[in-house]
């Protein structure tokens, strides 16, 4: 006895499927499916319920084919390894797939000419582009910006949408928690020099400590990695500060480990603020105190400011800027200053 198949199982369905059941044109279809403003409310809600009901999936392809678009978005990272740039990631590859994106990682190295070379590269096979603390001038900023649809991450530029986490501000925090446990003296162990959040969080820390009388040093630059901890733990030693702010966890980290092998103590001699809460944080000997910021919906955030670019009807009205909270997480690693 044979066993009747229906032409649903044997393929995927169609436009031309959905038409005829609809009792519409292919291209009405068509444009309910991509330009649902285009179509009456009646007719798009009946054709989207019998797509929905056929299981119908729309070609990239062909979609592609249609209105220029891959459906590939790009997210650039400075350095794939840092955890810092996890949740980002995280963030940027839910949106981008409940947006109906594939998500495309390059790591740029902490490299300008990179970062530069990639997205020239990418320029006609991606439909637009995340940039995650990107190590670009304002001038090769403005020039991308008026090349493909951009987004930045902690990198403010007049011809992008950005998304800043606030950390100068939790820099003001982590150091009136310092003066508070009597510190005169910080070391800030600075990041790349390429860095624009390196140079925003100095700035704050600086004025802040003006403002309480307290004495602030700059060092670096440090590469944002634990190896260089150990050069910025030697530096910050023959200062004499009693505390330092690092550039970021990864830097704290690597400081931690030539402290204790050079038997200074944590926080009984100096006490140490990272920045970023990465896993791992609060494993340290002693738990690191720092900054905490909701990393993951910055990476959300983006991708919806993105978005909003490539489908203003769609993806709501164009944000130019938008800022994550910050606070300070306090753990083990600072404490009263020595006497």
């Amino acid at each position: 006895m044979s066993q009747e198949v229906s032409p649903s199982a044997e393929r995927m369905p169609t436009i031309r499927d959905i038409a005829e059941r609809a009792g519409v044109a292919t291209s009405t279809v068509s444009r309910a499916l991509s330009n649902p403003q285009r179509v009456n409310a009646r007719t798009r809600e009946k054709i989207e319920r019998i797509a929905a009901e056929l299981h119908y999936v729309p070609s990239t392809q062909a979609r592609g084919l249609s209105s220029g678009r891959t459906g590939v978005i790009a997210v650039l990272v400075p350095d794939i390894t840092n955890p810092f740039y996890f949740d980002i990631i995280r963030g940027t590859q839910y949106q981008l797939k409940a947006s109906g994106y594939t998500q495309l990682l390059v790591d740029t190295e902490e490299a300008t000419d990179v970062e530069l070379d990639t997205l020239r590269k990418l320029r006609r096979s991606t439909d637009g582009v995340i940039l995650a603390a990107s190590r670009l001038t304002d001038q090769q900023l403005t020039d991308t910006a008026a090349r493909q649809p951009l987004v930045t991450i902690n990198r403010a530029t007049a011809d992008a949408p950005t998304v800043l986490i606030d950390t100068p501000g939790a820099m003001v925090q982590a150091l009136e928690h310092l003066a508070s446990f009597g510190h005169k003296s910080v070391v800030y162990a600075g990041g790349p020099t390429s860095s624009w959040s390196n140079h925003r969080r100095w700035k704050a820390i600086e004025e802040a400590a003006a403002r309480r009388g307290m004495t602030a040093t700059r060092l670096g630059p440090y590469a944002p990695t634990a190896l260089s901890g150990a050069a910025a733990a030697d530096g910050a030693l023959g200062t004499r500060a009693t505390s330092v702010i690092a550039f970021n966890d990864l830097l704290a980290i690597g400081m931690l480990q030539r402290f204790r092998e050079r038997g200074v103590r944590v926080p009984e001699d100096v006490s140490i603020v990272g920045c970023d809460d990465i896993f791992g944080a609060d494993f340290c000997n002693p738990p690191l105190t720092t900054i905490s910021s909701p990393i993951e919906q910055a990476g959300r955030v983006a991708v919806s400011m993105l978005m909003a670019q490539l489908d203003p009807i769609r993806g709501g009205t164009p944000r130019k800027l938008a800022v994550m909270p910050t606070h300070l997480k306090v753990r083990a690693s600072t404490g009263p200053a020595p006497s």
